[in-house]
């Protein structure tokens, strides 16, 4: 079957596949720039990970940006880096937050968690680009990396692991391990909890 189209329309359709893989492409070197690994970065952009390895050998690695690193192996799995502290519980907090501004989840009124997106894409990408980049903006000592955080945005939608609790004390949602001792309170009345206690007082750190 031959298909015949107008000079114009041949135009667009080229325009569209350029416009197409340059979004690819940057969303690759973006993604490269927060050291995500290359089948994370495979799963949103569709490129091979040959194409992934020559953008960073040739975008950073040739270039001498060194600070940038290629991160090698499987994607963090465990939640327990998410609910380990306090301070790593109120940053995995601020994702999940950040993850439904950008619509890559919903909180149903059981507070249970959806994913917006069917699959990754390029513009599920950048969002979670987008919402990684706020939530390092918030918070000076971030503690966990972008593929924590793409590990995060999985875990959370299954509604197995981790879900969201309500503070007792603030009414706040917070991230909270499904298989630990639920205490009802959310990470930022418990560091404020801690900020004011009298000396000589066990810390929740060593309780």
């Amino acid at each position: 079957m031959v298909y015949f189209y107008h000079k114009g329309e041949e135009m667009r359709l080229t325009d569209d596949r350029y416009a197409a893989e340059r979004s690819q492409f940057e969303l690759a070197l973006r993604m490269i720039r927060h050291e995500a690994r290359t089948r994370t970065i495979r799963e949103c952009t569709g490129l091979s990970d040959d194409r992934i390895r020559k953008l960073y050998a040739t975008y950073f690695r040739n270039t001498g940006a060194t600070h940038v690193r290629r991160r090698r192996g499987k994607s963090p799995r465990q939640v327990t880096r998410f609910v380990k502290n306090p301070q790593n519980q109120l940053q995995a907090t601020t994702l999940v937050a950040l993850f439904c501004s950008g619509l890559l989840l919903r909180v149903d009124a059981g507070n249970r968690v959806s994913p917006c997106w069917p699959r990754p894409d390029v513009e599920f990408g950048h969002r979670v680009c987008r919402a990684y980049e706020t939530y390092l903006l918030l918070h000076e000592n971030a503690d966990l990396s972008f593929e924590w955080a793409w590990n995060l945005l999985q875990n959370i939608s299954y509604n197995d692991e981790l879900y969201l609790a309500v503070c007792k004390g603030c009414l706040s949602r917070y991230v909270q391990d499904a298989y630990a001792l639920d205490h009802k309170t959310c990470p930022s009345c418990e560091i404020e909890t801690h900020r004011h206690r009298r000396p000589g007082v066990h810390s929740f750190a060593a309780s």
